[in-house]
């Protein structure tokens, strides 16, 4: 069979560790586009799971293989960040929260997002329509992306910068003066 090369289009692989339900645990590599909407830079795998296409293509190392996997049976998505993000930006709101799955899973992690200031909430966050997976930064440095469709609830969290004073001391010694 004759390969054409000039209707390929350039990809790179980002290796991932997807939760599929039932299939349980699959290791692999999604394939990113060089060019995002926005223009020249490599496609975050958040936007291949948040576009509109139902499917999107995976390759797997352990057995070799070519999968297209249904997004609606992706429990979640585990992956190193490239790069840092920045915290620092217009409107990026910061919210700490914890993720309850179907599954029992527990997944704390940090929500970064522009959000406008009348819509900052992580209720607003979590009901953006267009999103079917939220992106959350772990602790470790990776970013976990659920499939909202198996969230049960989400708890926030209070930021340990943003933790208030205790106004009672810890401990406090009292002397065995008499009087």
């Amino acid at each position: 069979m004759h390969h054409n090369h000039r209707y390929m289009i350039p990809k790179a692989l980002r290796q991932v560790t997807l939760w599929v339900h039932p299939e349980g645990r699959v290791i692999g590599s999604l394939f990113l586009s060089f060019h995002t909407k926005n223009g020249p830079g490599l496609e975050d795998p958040c936007a291949v799971l948040n576009d509109a296409a139902p499917f999107f293509v995976l390759q797997r190392a352990e057995p070799e293989d070519l999968r297209f996997y249904n997004k609606r049976a992706i429990v979640r998505v585990e992956y190193q960040e490239e790069e840092t993000p920045s915290e620092e930006g217009a409107g990026i709101k910061t919210l700490h929260c914890q993720v309850s799955l179907m599954d029992g899973s527990l997944i704390e992690g940090v929500v970064r997002y522009p959000l406008p200031p009348s819509h900052e909430r992580l209720y607003d966050y979590l009901n953006l329509s267009k999103e079917r997976f939220t992106k959350l930064y772990l602790e470790d440095g990776s970013i976990c992306l659920v499939n909202k469709a198996y969230i049960v609830c989400v708890s926030q969290l209070t930021a340990p910068d943003e933790m208030e004073p205790r106004w009672l001391p810890e401990a406090v010694e009292i002397s065995g003066t008499s009087v």
